[in-house]
């Protein structure tokens, strides 16, 4: 049988003019067409004939990637009534077998890795290897999710009452809207989406209008599993657009839940207009992430996480390292170190091979990352080495940077922002570790953390109820890189959420106790007594 997929893009694509990398057969492969479609509601697409159209070029070289057209309130209206269609089927159908079709979903992405991981690469800027790795996060979330379908478990409680029995259980539930950030275009979608439908929710997904082209891809895999399985419109839902969606679906009270993934000032907005209405809102926001090297580190080991922490995905991480807080004993072997490195860091297009750290996203990216270098050093922070816009060959786009190191205090106000770019901040420390945890917890973010010792009572510290304040606390490896297996995100202006791994699902459904009374009589609780 021919794959949706193929059929998508068998008129190919004559907007990419370049096949620098092989892209061009990305497209073909993926079934990004020239101009693609507004929205999906999973078997069908709609908006073709939407007037505004936006292109998306990628911040590697510049080059037109194709077209997608914007979604209307218009089309969200349809998307949301055809999801509203679906849930009421979809919940009916038996979790394990939910799980099947998130299992051939998984299988589906293992088919498309290489292209896709490529496409989200390109698109993004972030070095192939992580694109995959990206993939491969949607592959292990839908392997997880499979497993779950056959664990969405209750507790049975016992009864005050004699002859009562009580327990409680849980229920899909409803409509679930995904806003997702460019620097993950496809991995935290799949985070929530798949959890949603073994839970037996249906998603509406609003992808970053920096990186939609890569939806429109994971769209049309989607696609190839529902037809084989014969299954109905509205389960997986895509709408491309801007704010103005976005604004929608928060505001909508028929999505119960919205997962948002962006700045904290995004979520803000996102959290207040929820909560108005009471629904339910996951907020995955800001980090402000810091390592903390105690006398006792394994440096080694050490400067390893701290680069990929601090220059992985160019610093366009939500858990990239952005603070270096280093005991005074071991303060200038560290530097040493560090200077040594980052001016052999290969800054270069992502696809190539050997290149470690790819362009930031877009010019405003750029101008963060120059501001905040000069707005810390205003404040008294010395710039070490990097900080500069790359130019000339292989840098035409301006979007390539050499990665910054700054010599900071803890309270300076840059310090304290988070700039979404690879800049790291060196914090002296001295004395004992719960210093570096104060300087580690003094910030209003509170997302992943990392202490690097190999004394059990200063990781011990950093771990307790007095240690890091973050979601994520991790001992001798780096702040970024979490598993699917564990709850991720954060606390303070972190937003709260907890995605992927644990009991992150029991978000996606609504919870219900239920007493049950098998007895002939109708005992009351606390002993009220209320005789007629």
């Amino acid at each position: 049988m021919k794959l949706a997929i193929e059929e998508a893009a068998a008129t190919g694509t004559d907007v990419q003019e370049h096949d620098h990398h092989g892209i061009r057969q990305v497209l073909r492969d993926l079934g990004i067409q020239d101009i693609n479609a507004a929205y999906s509601t999973g078997l069908q697409w709609g908006g073709e004939a939407n007037e505004q159209v936006s292109s998306i070029s990628s911040p590697t070289d510049g080059k037109l990637i194709g077209k997608v057209r914007m979604a209307t309130a218009h089309d969200y209206e349809q998307v949301v009534l055809q999801a509203q269609e679906a849930f009421k089927s979809w919940r009916l159908v038996p979790a394990p077998k939910r799980g099947e079709i998130v299992r051939q979903i998984g299988n589906k992405l293992r088919q498309y890795k290489e292209p896709l991981g490529k496409l989200v690469s390109y698109e993004m800027g972030k070095i192939l290897q992580e694109g995959l790795g990206e993939v491969q996060e949607m592959i292990d979330i839908c392997d997880f999710a499979v497993g779950l379908s056959r664990q969405l478990h209750g507790l049975t409680m016992h009864s005050e009452r004699p002859a009562h029995r009580m327990y409680e259980q849980y229920h899909p539930l409803g409509v679930v809207g995904i806003i997702s950030a460019f620097n993950f275009p496809v991995a935290v979608w799949s985070w929530n989406a798949m959890l949603a439908a073994v839970c037996g929710d249906v998603c509406i997904w609003k992808p970053s209008e920096k990186t939609p082209l890569v939806a429109v891809a994971v769209q049309h895999i989607i696609k190839d599993v529902l037809q084989e399985n014969e299954l109905p419109e509205g389960i997986f839902n895509l709408v491309v657009g801007d704010a103005e969606i976005g604004g929608l679906m928060a505001a909508d009270e028929r999505v119960p839940l919205v997962s948002a993934t962006g700045s904290t000032r995004m979520g803000k907005k996102v959290g207040a207009v929820v909560g108005a209405r009471l629904g339910k809102a996951l907020l995955e926001l800001g980090g402000n992430n810091a390592i903390v090297l105690t006398a006792n580190a394994d440096l080694d080991i050490a400067i390893r996480a701290v680069l990929f922490g601090a220059v992985g995905t160019a610093g366009q991480r939500c858990t990239t390292t952005r603070r270096l807080i280093i005991h005074d004993s071991i303060y200038d072997d560290v530097k040493q170190r560090l200077l040594a490195a980052y001016p052999k860091l290969p800054v270069g297009h992502p696809l190539q091979e050997g290149n470690l750290v790819g362009p930031l996203i877009d010019q405003d990216a750029v101008r963060g990352f120059t501001d905040a270098l000069g707005r810390v050093q205003q404040e008294g922070g010395k710039l070490l080495t990097g900080g500069e816009v790359l130019s000339g060959t292989g840098y035409e786009t301006g979007t390539y940077v050499q990665p910054a190191l700054v010599e900071a205090e803890n309270h300076y106000h840059t310090v304290q922002e988070e700039t979404f770019a690879p800049i790291l901040y060196l914090i002296r420390y001295s004395g004992d570790v719960q210093n570096a945890i104060e300087l580690q917890n003094g910030v209003r973010q509170g997302l992943s953390s990392s202490i690097f010792s190999l004394n059990m009572r200063e990781t011990e510290a950093f771990l307790a109820a007095t240690g890091s304040d973050c979601g994520i606390a991790n001992v001798n490896i780096g702040t970024s890189g979490a598993e699917i297996g564990g709850a991720f995100g954060g606390e303070k202006e972190t937003g709260g959420g907890r995605e992927s791994g644990s009991d992150a699902w029991k978000i996606y459904m609504r919870r219900q106790t239920n007493t049950i009374n098998y007895s002939t009589q109708l005992p009351l609780a606390q002993g009220i007594k209320f005789d007629i």
